[in-house]
């Protein structure tokens, strides 16, 4: 199966037909890095060539150049269980290229780096208030930070191959935020402010710098950590704003401009509170991280997400009636507008992210009962609503993970950055 997708995907010259040798080489090193990504065990040499009917000479040669690249390593031989030497397995490399994810949010900044083998190796938060800050203000605080992660990163042998960097609001190309509501940003073009920076500068061919909506690469960091068989959910991120991210068959759903998920400005109340976006009844002003505060008797509490998640779970724990109440009202709406979204997508997984995570055990069951009450399907098909993998982490460890699946899939633009030497194993045999 794995051999007759290969020759139906490679490129051919349009008169002769003839497959060009070059991306023949790609596509088999895109195909035996993916089986050695995505196997349960390190998978030998033979095993490979097996999966994927390519034949042994072919899968040694793309071995060869991947390990030369510091994409693969041998693991250690599994123990022998007959005559002759047991064959040594193959792993993604841990001192290979890594990514850098980076994340600006109301009130704190975050780096991580994560290597080839998904291991998160660094994480880094600096807290804070951004809103005060000017869009250049917030920015050379996040190069800083993102300064330090990258000398973590060289002290472990690791090479950055690129930054993804989550942002609270919609944003365009080019890496334009468009509209962050609650930083109050506004047309902010994050690469031009970046320019001259590490992070901005052109690496080969390597994309340097991707920015992104946060909920967005929050899905895809809990699509990074899930349990198997996770394949389509929603994310929903709950800081003091409300973001969403859409998982489809294990594909992130962006929708035409890339602005899907912005389940916060979903009106629960549709003559509501006024929202900061300028429309009234947003999910935001009931559920968001302020809003329960308020609720809770906390207005005006000067605490940055994680220590507020923290101080509301540790009160719904004691039973204080006012975080209580302030918890049940805010997974009520939440789950008003989460039915919506089911009904729409016809999704059975919902996942409580960033700040709702540690507050899950009081926002389930509200959100339950209103998907329960709501949602046609669900007296046959029940909603499963659970906490993130990652919690507030999620953001940035899916940016970093987004940068080193870019060299999964296509492994030829790290081996070329990787030099000669990678190169030259490549071509050493030319076996289909």
């Amino acid at each position: 199966m794995a051999a007759v997708w290969q020759c139906q995907a490679v490129n051919s010259d349009s008169t002769t037909g003839a497959v060009r040798q070059g991306s023949l080489r790609e596509l088999n090193l895109a195909v035996v890095l993916r089986r050695i990504a995505a196997a349960d065990r390190p998978p030998s040499r033979a095993e490979l060539a097996a999966g994927t009917g390519l034949t042994r000479a072919t899968v040694s040669a793309v071995v060869d150049g991947l390990i030369a690249g510091r994409l693969v390593a041998e693991a250690a031989p599994a123990p022998r269980t007959g005559a002759g030497r047991p064959a040594r397995g193959l792993v993604l490399a841990t001192d290979g290229p890594a990514g850098l994810g980076l994340e600006v949010n109301v009130d704190y900044l975050a780096a991580c780096v994560v290597d080839l083998s998904g291991a998160v190796r660094h994480h880094l938060v600096r807290r804070a208030d951004l809103r005060p800050l000017s869009p250049a203000a917030a920015l050379d605080r996040l190069a800083a930070l993102a300064a330090e992660a990258r000398a973590a990163a060289v002290r472990d042998g690791l090479t950055l191959a690129g930054t993804a960097l989550a942002v609270p609001g919609l944003v365009g190309e080019g890496g334009l935020v468009r509209l962050a509501p609650n930083l109050g940003w506004r047309d902010v073009d994050i690469p031009g402010l970046l320019a001259g920076h590490p992070l901005a500068e052109p690496v080969d061919g390597i994309p340097p710098l991707v920015v992104d909506n946060e909920a967005n690469l929050a899905a895809l960091g809990e699509l990074h950590a899930a349990p198997p068989g996770s394949a389509s959910f929603l994310h929903i991120s709950g800081e003091i704003g409300i973001g969403a991210g859409i998982v489809l068959d294990g594909t992130l759903y962006r929708g035409t401009r890339g602005w899907s998920g912005e389940i916060g400005h979903l009106p629960v109340h549709p003559e509501g509170r006024p929202c900061r976006c300028g429309g009234q009844g947003c999910l935001e002003r009931y559920a968001g991280q302020e809003a329960i505060l308020a609720a809770a008797g906390l207005a005006g509490a000067d605490l940055p997400a994680d220590t507020a998640a923290t101080r509301l779970a540790d009160l719904a724990e004691a039973g204080d009636p006012a975080t209580l109440a302030a918890l049940a009202g805010a997974g009520t709406a939440l789950g008003v507008a989460v039915a919506g979204v089911v009904n729409l997508l016809d999704l059975d997984t919902v996942v409580l992210g960033g700040g709702y995570a540690p507050l899950a055990p009081w926002l389930s069951p509200p959100v339950v009962a209103e998907v329960s009450r709501r949602v046609l399907t669900a007296a046959w098909a029940p909603v499963t609503v659970r906490p993130a993998a990652l919690g507030a982490q999620s953001a940035a460890v899916g940016g970093a993970a987004s940068v080193v699946r870019r060299i999964v899939d296509r492994p030829i633009g790290w081996l070329t950055r990787a030099g000669p030497t990678a190169g030259r194993r490549l071509s050493t045999r030319r076996g289909r």
